[in-house]
This record gives structure tokens, sequence and C-alpha cells, in this order.
């Protein structure tokens, strides 16, 4: 990936005011910083215009960035993607904003170290299921990482998907490691129905959860 002119420039995709649509903090108003490049490519990806590294985006440097995201009311800031964590200029701002007093998360796909991360910063990582064709790159290491600030999310696209996130769950204690482990069906794909009724079956600690911001806008708008 081409790296910026000078220091404290991040690739972004786009800024946006709305809620967050996933996780213990679903409903919150949030602004989201989302980078551009990913190296993953899940057969399931919502947002596959902020993938590639070579094309799209835009350089912006920190303080236009900050300049941006302190327009809306509200001081809860997500850096998601693309995948944020593949530009490690992100941990200094991402730092500055909880230097300043933000609740401050980072979604990551979960095949970078997440150890860079500043401790304050709540990382909600994903553990790539089977269907999603990029389960081969979990990076299994970032688990002993994890602490109560954190969340992990696994997106389930089949039934396979859920017996799969099941023994993972029992396999490494996941529910007592973080703030809470995130089950939810592709959009679209998996019943969710079905979904629950195996969760609830197996008493498996997790929370189960849609994508909100898919039933308030259109599924595929951006922005939101």
């Amino acid at each position: 990936m081409p790296r910026p002119i000078a220091p404290r420039h991040l690739k972004l995709s786009e800024i946006f005011f709305s809620i967050q649509g996933e996780g213990t903090r679903a409903g919150l108003p949030c602004v989201f910083v989302r980078l551009h490049g990913c190296g993953l490519r899940c057969s399931w990806c919502d947002t596959p215009y902020a993938l590639d590294h070579r094309e799209g985006g835009e350089w912006r440097s920190f303080e236009q960035i900050r300049e941006e995201v302190e327009r809306y009311p509200t001081r809860f800031v997500e850096f998601t993607g693309g995948e944020p964590l593949e530009q490690p200029e992100v941990h200094a701002l991402m730092r500055e904003f909880a230097d300043a007093g933000w609740t401050v998360a980072v979604e990551t796909g979960g095949h970078i170290d997440i150890g860079a991360c500043d401790p304050r910063v709540i990382r909600i990582m994903d553990l790539k299921a089977p269907s999603s064709g990029m389960a081969k790159r979990n990076r299994w290491e970032n688990i002993p990482l994890l602490t109560p600030n954190d969340e992990v999310k696994i997106v389930c696209g089949t039934m396979e998907d859920y017996e799969w996130a099941r023994d993972v769950v029992r396999k490494y204690s996941l529910a007592s490691r973080v703030a809470s482990v995130l089950v939810s069906p592709v959009f679209g794909g998996v019943e969710p129905v079905a979904l629950v009724e195996r969760i609830l079956a197996d008493g498996l600690p997790v929370r189960f959860q849609l994508q909100l911001h898919k039933f308030i806008w259109e599924p595929n708008q951006r922005g939101v």
C-alpha cells in the first residue's frame, strides 16, 4: 500500500454520523471513521467499496479528520474499514481521541495484531467463520490479548458456521475474556430464528444481534 507523503495521515473511505448498529453499544450515536483498504475478501463483505488499497480512498491528515469528527454532537468515535489496523498510524490518532476524553472503538477483522492498541480503545474483533472464506486468516494469537474492555464478533452465514462458532467460544472461554461475544447472521442469509434456537438449545453465553442500521435504512445504503 502506498504510504502518505507525510506522517499523521490516513487513507479514508468516509466519515459519517449514525447510530451504532451492533455490539453492546447498539443504538448509541457514533461518528464512524471508515479507513480504506483491507487484505481480506470475506464472501459476505458489505463494504466492498472500501477494500482495494490501490484504488479509491483519500489521504487525510489527523487534523482534518479530527476537525470533521468533532463537528458532530457525540463523544463516541469508531474506527472501521476496510481494515483500520492495516494502517499503523491509526494507533496514534485513536490515542489522541482517548486523551481528549472520547470513547474510542475500533472494529478489526482479527487478522492483524491487536496488541498495539491503546488499552483505552474498545477492540471489537471479528473471528472469521468458514463460510467467509477467510477463516485461515484468523490470528489466534490475538485471543490472549483480549480484555473485559473488548468484544468478539462472529458472523454466521450457515448453521455450520454457528457450530464452528460454538466450538471456538467454548474452546477459548471467550465469554469470560471479553465484555460480550456477539453472534449474528449474515444479513439475508441464515434465518435469525434458527440461529437463536440453537444458541438457546446449547446454552451458549453469547449475545445474539442483528445489524440494526440495515433495518432502519436500505441495507446497502452508505453513510449510515
